[in-house]
């Protein structure tokens, strides 16, 4: 298997050029309440729009509040619609919270696209960077044709009060599949529900928060071929824009769970199944970034023919971000989530990514 790859940007991208900016001079932001300079940049082969600020001031760092309320809206909705598709998920939350109480932060979402004629990252990013959001790494993943880009929220928003969808804001983890790197069958396959789709993504983010797909509904022999070639195609063609996954952030939480490794013991206790691809405990090669999940729950899918099987939906996984070394001797009561390692790690998610495939859901509970 081919190594997966983490290319690491400063907050701008414009390390495409031969010189890099400087920080203070560029953020990505595209608040509809403000104007900022705007023009096109490629990443990948993809054109997202970056905000420049001005000499005359900086992008804001928060929200008008009425923008604000809209956004934890969307984001309710969308957990809403992950919630009713996605049993265990929801019976974690509830039994997180007969524990520790309601402490749950999120602490991020993520979703999976079809990386082509508009239908990949960009086509989420742009809703969440109208919100203040800003791009941040780019990871790769060759052996199974997929990159993914990272956004942190505006800082006002980092270390919020409140929990879940009215706590602190998310970061936002988004993939996409490469389909040019996919054979020629499943191009085709991917492309022509892509063109019944019209111009569906432009409204990604209204399709994640109502649960409806963007193209016509599947046949299963389509579903069939993409699963064979990738897993990653098939979820997306029968699930879309939904919420692949949320996280629970369990450093944020107060009683002993809070431990990744205790939160584990404690879940499988429960009789949930974890993914065990690569262990259940997922950490980072500095040691900071430790992650599980789930196993993704099923459901029985009805296609176009008439055909009704069983397929994944979403899952919930788990993070604990332990403090960067030069924040190690940092009272509790004084620790942020900026003293904290931020970022992901490509080898953790790696094997994240096989929490809906078929040899985790058919594997037995140890």
């Amino acid at each position: 298997m081919e190594a997966a790859s983490l290319v690491r940007h400063p907050t701008t991208f414009l390390s495409l050029r031969s010189s890099r900016p400087k920080r203070s001079s560029v953020a990505f932001a595209s608040l509809p309440f403000s104007r900022p300079l705007r023009r096109p940049i490629s990443i990948g082969n993809r054109g997202l729009t970056m905000a420049v600020r001005s000499e005359a001031g900086a992008i804001p760092d928060s929200l008008p509040k009425g923008a604000e309320s809209f956004f934890r809206t969307v984001l309710s909705n969308m957990e809403k619609v992950y919630l009713s598709r996605n049993p265990t998920a929801k019976a974690i939350l509830d039994l997180v919270r007969s524990r520790d109480g309601n402490n749950i932060c999120y602490d991020h979402f993520a979703f999976r696209t079809f990386g082509v004629d508009g239908y990949g990252i960009d086509s989420l990013a742009k809703f969440f960077m109208d919100f203040g959001y800003t791009p941040r790494e780019e990871l790769r993943f060759p052996a199974k044709k997929l990159r993914a880009l990272w956004f942190s929220p505006p800082t006002a928003y980092y270390c919020d009060n409140g929990t879940g969808v009215d706590g602190p804001f998310p970061r936002i983890f988004i993939s996409e599949l490469l389909v040019d790197e996919m054979s020629s069958q499943t191009q085709e396959l991917i492309r022509k529900y892509i063109k019944t789709s019209g111009g569906g993504n432009q409204h990604a983010s209204l399709a994640s928060m109502s649960g409806c797909l963007t193209w016509e509904k599947p046949v299963f022999s389509d579903y069939q071929v993409l699963s064979r070639e990738s897993e990653y195609a098939a979820w997306t063609l029968v699930n879309g824009y939904a919420v692949n996954h949320v996280t629970i952030s369990t450093h944020r939480l107060k009683s002993h769970i809070r431990s990744i490794k205790s939160l584990n013991q404690f879940i499988e206790d429960s009789g949930f199944k974890l993914n065990s691809e690569g262990g259940v405990l997922k950490v980072s090669p500095d040691g900071l970034l430790q992650q599980s999940s789930t196993v993704a729950d099923s459901t029985s899918f009805t296609f176009a023919d008439g055909v009704t099987e069983s397929v994944p939906c979403s899952y919930i996984e788990f993070a604990e971000r332990l403090l960067l070394p030069r924040y190690k001797d940092l009272p509790y009561g004084e620790v942020k989530e900026f003293h904290r390692r931020d970022g992901f790690e490509v080898g953790n998610a790696d094997k994240i990514f096989e929490s809906t495939s078929k040899d985790q859901l058919t594997r037995k509970a140890a």
